[in-house]
This record gives C-alpha cells, structure tokens and sequence, in this order.
C-alpha cells in the first residue's frame, strides 16, 4: 500500500477550515478540492524504491500491476476514476460536463473547452449539509416564478419558458444585453429589488448570487432549476448534460478522470454559449443514490421528480459501496 500526498486546489470559493481540519493542518488560504487521483493537471504523488513519483506515472510505469488485468485491459495505461474532496464555501460557477462522444470529438478538433477527451460523469457524497443547484424545474413552473418577479425586461425569458423552451430562456440570460434592452447590471439590479420583496429561499439565492455577480443575468438560476439539499450520507449522480452550480458544504466527489467543464455564468472564467447550450440536456435531471444492500444504487429517472423522495431503487451498474438516503429536492 502506497500513503499519497495530494494535491489541493485553492479556488477563491474555497473553505479555510473544511479540508485543513480533516487533515490536521492549517490553512493558508481557501482551499476549495482536494484531488486524490493521476490526473496529469493535478496527480498525487508517492514513493516507490525510494524515488518520489506522480502516481499517473506509477500506473502507466505498471498498470497490470497498479490497476489489475481487467481495468488495464479496458482503459489501458490510466487510472479511470478521481475522487475529490470538494469544499464550498461560496457558489461555483453554474457548469456543466460532456458525455463520452461529445469530450472525444471536442479534444479531437482542437477545442480549447475540451481538456482532455474523456467525459466527466460525477457522484457527490455530502460529508456536512449540502446545497446545490441541478437540472432544469419544468418550464411552466419556471415561468412561474420568474414572472413572480414583474421585471418587464425578462418578458423574452417568460415567454420562452410558457413555450417550454428552457434552453431558449437560458440563451436569453447568456446573450444579455439584447439589442436596445437594459444593461446587465441594471437588470441584475431590478431582479435584485423584485426578488427582495419575494421570502423564500429561491428567491433570497438570487439576491445572495447577484452580490457576488452583480452584472450576471445568469443570478436567475435558482428559478430555472431545482435545488436539492443533502444531509451528511445523502448523495446525487451527475450525468452529462446536466447543468448544476454547488452552493455550500464539504463533500466527496468520485468521477470519471477529466477536468471537461462548459460554464454558464457564475463566473469571471470564459463562457462559450454555443458549446455550451450544445451539450446542455433541458431534460437531464441528477440522480439520488440510496442504499441498497451495503452500495450506493443511482435511482431511476422515472423516480426523481421534483419534491419527492425516489422509490428504493434495484441494483443497477452505476454503484458505490456505503450508506445514504435520498436528497431533498425543491
């Protein structure tokens, strides 16, 4: 058995106490992932014959020996999977990962979106309360709640919506301003007075994202998707297309190795709103894992409906050994 020393990620949205405390150590700063894995952007390290080596060079040094024979033969000189302590402590950006074609393609043609061309599949196990954004609420109650808001210069985002356009809305926020319309920070700013009148939680995250984006229409987000609160041991399986934002709480990650994130706003990095809305799914939804004979068992599609608790869920390939029970959803 090798101890790995890994890397962590000091993202400014990071915690100052989350991974520092589980580790027995200070914390000079945010520290927002801990990566334990061989991707080559970040892979742990450790000791072998008295030699210090990344552990991405262990495996593809020996990876018959390092992985065993069947994952050697199936995914060759790499290890397939990352974990990730992930640490928030303000939200992420609003993103969203590519399936397994769509990462291939991309890295092949050269795109700079595309790290790396594997795809990015992610379970994510609360260690503390959890909260996060993912997947799409139907597109009338949507409406709804945005038209709750009587800010006129989001009639175009309304409108998509009642027409169950939910992509069509998104584009709307992400092309803002419109030619001739509101700047983005005016509209930030009268979404922001309109939501302050409003007491409840979705629209109370609206006004906490725009102090942190003030000139980003994409603030809107808690009404255009579902919100899902998890207890420590509750967990969720992100699939592709699924567009999420992680608000606050210290989980652990397992995912496919790849670094593959479109982003949506949220966030000072590039947004490419073509790609983007390409590889978004509006019907994609996250799927809560539950405990079904020691493992953690991804719930059907079928079951994840807004506001209810998914049906115990049979024995299916996407699984995890341990304990949790469903998420909240709102």
């Amino acid at each position: 058995m090798d101890l790995l020393t890994n890397v962590i990620k000091d993202y400014p949205w990071g915690s100052r106490t989350a991974i520092a405390e589980l580790t027995g150590r200070p914390a000079s700063g945010p520290e927002a992932e801990m990566w334990l894995g061989a991707h080559p952007a970040a892979s742990s390290r450790l000791t072998r014959d008295g030699a210090e080596t990344t552990l991405a060079d262990a495996v593809a040094a020996d990876p018959v020996g390092t992985l065993g024979e069947a994952v050697a033969r199936r995914f060759g000189e790499r290890l397939p999977y990352l974990m990730k302590l992930i640490a928030v402590d303000a939200p992420l950006s609003l993103q969203v990962h590519p399936d397994a074609a769509q990462a291939a393609d991309g890295h092949a043609r050269g795109d700079a979106n595309y790290t790396d061309p594997w795809h990015k599949p992610e379970l994510v196990c609360a260690l503390t309360p959890f909260t996060g954004l993912a997947g799409f609420r139907p597109p009338e109650q949507a409406a709804m709640l945005v038209e709750r808001l009587h800010v006129n210069a989001l009639r175009p985002v309304v409108e998509a919506l009642r027409d169950g356009d939910v992509l069509g809305a998104l584009r709307v926020l992400l092309e803002w301003p419109q030619s001739g319309g509101t700047s983005r920070r005016e509209l930030v700013e009268s979404m922001v007075w309109a939501a302050s009148a409003c007491h409840t939680p979705d629209y109370a995250l609206v006004v906490r994202l725009a102090r942190r984006y003030p000139e980003d229409p994409a603030v809107l987000a808690p009404l255009l998707m579902r919100r899902h609160t998890l207890a420590p041991g509750e967990a969720l399986f992100l699939g592709a297309g699924v567009l999420h934002c992680y608000l606050d709480g210290f989980a652990v990650e397992i995912m496919a190795c790849s670094d593959n994130v479109l982003r949506a706003g949220l966030t000072g990095k590039h947004v490419d709103v073509e790609e983007l809305l390409r590889i978004t799914d509006a019907a994609a939804q996250p799927l809560p894992v539950e405990p079904v004979g020691g493992a953690y068992v991804a719930a059907s599609r079928s079951s994840c409906s807004a506001g209810s608790r998914p049906a115990r869920a049979k024995r299916s390939r996407e699984v995890c050994r341990g304990s949790c029970c469903a998420p909240r959803v709102s």
